[in-house]
C-alpha cells in the first residue's frame, strides 16, 4: 500500500522551500542594508509575504494568490523608495512578538503549555511517560522561550528606532540619542538574533538533557525531526 500523499503545503518539497525561504530573508535583508537599495528590501520582504502564504497557495486559494501578486506590486513600486527599507525594521519585531504571544498564551489558566504539549506528543508516540517534573521544566520553558523573544523583539525596537538616516525616529525627525547605521542594524537584527535564538536553544538543550536522559529522541536532530514528524494537524492545533 502507497503511503498516503502529505496535506497540500506540506511534506519535504514545501518543507525544503520554508527552509530555503527562511534561510533568504535574512541574507536579502542583510544585503538591501549593506547596499542601502530597496529592491533588495523588497525582494527579502516578497519572499517573507511568500512564505506566510505558502500553505494557502498550495491549496490553490484565490484570495492567497491575489494577495501575493498584490504584495509583490506594491513591494516592486516601494523599492524605489526609503519605504522599502524601512518596511525592513518591522519583521525583527513583529514576528518575535508574534511567537512570544503563542508562548505567553499557552500558560493562561485552562490552557496546557506550548513545550509541554510537544514534549507530551513526542513521549506518546514512543509510549514513554511524562514526569511532574518534566512538566514543570517544560512550563517554565515555555515562559523561558516568552521572555527572550519579547527582550529580542523590545532590543530590535530600539535598534529600529535608532537607525539612521530611515529610521523610526529620524522618519519623525528627531535625532536619535545612540545613532545605529543600516549595516549595524543589519548585523544585530538579521544575524545576531539567530545565533542568540541558536545559543539558547543549544544551551536549554543540553541543560535538558543532563536533567532528563529517559527521552523519546537521540540528540537535537533527531528531536527536530521527530517534532516535523507530528504532522500539519498537531500544529494547526497547537497554534489556535
Amino acid at each position: 500500500m502507497s503511503a498516503a500523499s502529505p496535506e497540500p503545503g506540506h511534506g519535504p518539497v514545501a518543507l525544503a522551500l520554508r527552509v530555503i525561504l527562511l534561510l533568504a530573508y535574512p541574507v536579502l535583508s542583510h544585503v538591501a542594508s549593506l547596499r542601502n537599495e530597496g529592491m533588495w528590501a523588497a525582494a527579502a520582504l516578497a519572499g517573507l509575504v511568500l512564505l506566510c502564504l505558502l500553505e494557502p497557495l498550495a491549496r490553490r486559494q484565490a484570495w492567497a494568490w491575489g494577495l501575493l501578486a498584490a504584495s509583490c506590486a506594491l513591494l516592486w513600486w516601494l523599492g524605489g523608495s526609503a519605504w522599502a527599507w524601512m518596511l525592513l525594521l518591522a519583521p525583527p519585531v513583529v514576528f518575535p512578538l508574534l511567537v512570544a504571544w503563542g508562548f505567553a498564551r499557552s500558560l493562561l489558566p485552562g490552557r496546557i503549555p506550548l513545550i509541554t504539549r510537544i514534549v507530551q506528543a513526542l513521549y506518546s508516540r514512543a509510549g514513554m511517560p511524562v514526569t511532574a517534573a518534566l512538566e514543570r521544566y517544560t512550563r517554565r520553558l515555555s515562559a523561558a522561550w516568552a521572555l527572550v523573544l519579547v527582550l529580542l523583539a523590545a532590543v530590535n525596537l530600539g535598534l529600529a528606532m535608532s537607525a539612521v538616516p530611515d529610521g523610526l525616529l529620524a522618519a519623525f525627525g528627531i535625532q536619535p540619542w545612540w545613532p545605529v547605521t543600516h549595516e549595524q542594524w543589519s548585523w544585530c537584527a538579521n544575524i545576531a538574533d539567530w545565533g542568540l535564538i541558536g545559543g539558547f536553544f543549544a544551551v536549554e538543550y543540553a541543560v535538558r538533557s543532563q536533567f532528563f536522559p529517559q527521552r523519546p529522541y537521540r540528540n537535537a536532530w533527531d528531536f527536530l525531526r521527530q517534532m516535523g514528524q507530528l504532522g500539519p494537524a498537531f500544529w494547526r492545533d497547537l497554534l489556535r
